[in-house]
């Protein structure tokens, strides 16, 4: 034996990836007695889930963080984690804020607004040619009558999937909308995809699995090479090398550029990386000793001025006050060059006449641009890039020899979600299992 076979960790599987789909899937195969090892570039667990502690002592979630209509699969694991699930605040609809003036619900903006999301769901329901897989979101609103009616569907459809509008084709949006409910399911809180919290955060997700996994999990192990042959894979990575029947990777194609394949790729399955891209999103929480403006006009709010922004009531039902924002796409990657007393004035200042002077003054201020995070690369998933047919929602996930796929853009149910995620964990886990008893 040389000495570099000494140095080589053996394992039957390794997970490349510590996210909500990684974690899941090293396991169910831990249960299932399969010897596994899970290998991150970062210094923590989650993915694009990310829970920091408030100077109040509660708990704010900068990434991933509803538990919406149907996914019963992260419903399970909370219940099963014991963790403390509670209903946002909501209105029956959130206030729109366009130059410090509130829309009505009935204005000729709203409603053509609303009349263009009608028709994005019916296209979504009986199926959009493929030959709009080249028209452009953004070329697609340039034809909705109105400003105010156009920036407010901008701003929705940049904080729902965090695009570049003019990378996003119309075909892509509306095969997204299909596979995540709807337009109702897909924009709602009571009863829709943002309809729950979890009091611990979803950082409660990450404990549970590391609780079980324990020593299997290895921090700062960056994966930078895979070589595959007849017998099995070996994994390269920043702190070591380790060999594997099986290898799953659960890096978004996106981000997975800079992980070295021999022999490469077959064509059909690098191209992933070439026709797909990361979202660009912004979040940040303030933190106010109490939901204040619960006794004014609501905290629920999709904000036009500005950056453009989705306001979301997320207190905990004891409280503090959390006041969650979102920026999507372009405009998120423009508040990266602001400082971070900017950028909060950036996106407090609009909610000054509704909700009072009171928002400029947090205890607390979290935040978290997720396109300059170096592991992740952006949020809430990869989108395609208009034009390209390989990065649509969901992915194939056809093994590549012994190299297994996973990912919350793999999943049939949910894409995008942290739902998605932990079905994509439980399906490549099932995948690997049976191909190892054969």
């Amino acid at each position: 034996m040389t000495a570099q076979d000494d140095a080589t960790e053996q394992t039957t599987v390794v997970v490349v990836g510590a996210g909500v789909s990684g974690l899941m899937a090293a396991r169910e195969l831990h249960r299932r007695g399969i010897d596994v090892l899970v290998l991150e570039a970062s210094d923590r667990l989650g993915g694009r889930t990310m829970s920091e502690t408030t100077a109040l002592g509660s708990t704010v979630d900068l990434g991933g963080q509803w538990i919406g209509h149907g996914h019963h699969r992260l419903s399970s694991l909370v219940d099963e984690f014991g963790l403390t699930r509670y209903q946002m605040h909501t209105g029956p609809m959130p206030g729109l804020i366009d130059r410090s003036r509130r829309l009505s619900a009935v204005s000729p903006a709203v409603l053509m607004a609303a009349l263009a999301l009608a028709g994005v769901e019916v296209l979504s329901r009986t199926g959009v040619p493929q030959r709009w897989n080249d028209k452009t979101v953004d070329s697609w609103l340039r034809r909705v009558p109105g400003r105010t009616a156009r920036r407010l569907l901008e701003v929705i459809a940049a904080v729902s999937w965090t695009a570049d509008l003019d990378r996003h084709s119309v075909y892509a949006m509306a095969r997204m909308i299909r596979q995540q409910g709807g337009v109702l399911t897909m924009l709602s809180t009571k009863g829709g995809a943002q309809d729950s919290l979890i009091v611990e955060g979803m950082r409660g997700l990450a404990d549970g699995f590391a609780a079980e996994l324990g020593s299997r999990i290895r921090l700062g192990h960056k994966v930078v090479k895979i070589s595959s042959d007849e017998s099995g894979v070996t994994i390269q990575s920043t702190a070591g090398e380790v060999r594997a029947a099986k290898v799953i990777v659960t890096v978004p194609a996106p981000m997975a550029r800079s992980i070295a394949y021999q022999p490469p790729l077959p064509p059909e399955r690098a191209r992933f990386a070439d026709g797909t891209y990361m979202g660009s999103v912004y979040k940040a929480i303030a933190v106010y000793n109490r939901p204040f403006w619960r006794q004014r006009k609501g905290g629920e709010l999709i904000v036009l001025d500005g950056p453009g922004s989705g306001v979301f009531d997320t207190s905990p039902p004891d409280g503090p006050g959390h006041l969650c924002v979102l920026v999507g796409g372009p405009a998120a990657r423009q508040l990266d060059g602001l400082s971070a007393d900017e950028r909060r004035s950036a996106v407090l200042e609009p909610l000054i006449g509704h909700i009072g002077p009171d928002v400029l003054e947090p205890v607390g201020w979290h935040e978290k641009s997720w396109q300059t995070d170096e592991y992740v690369g952006g949020g809430y998933m990869a989108l395609p890039i208009a034009g390209a047919l390989d990065g649509l929602l969901p992915w194939s996930f056809e093994p590549v020899g012994n190299i297994h796929w996973a990912g919350t853009e793999t999943a049939s149910d949910h894409a995008g979600y942290i739902e998605g995620a932990i079905e994509s964990g439980t399906r490549v886990a099932q995948e690997v299992a049976q191909a190892l008893s054969t």
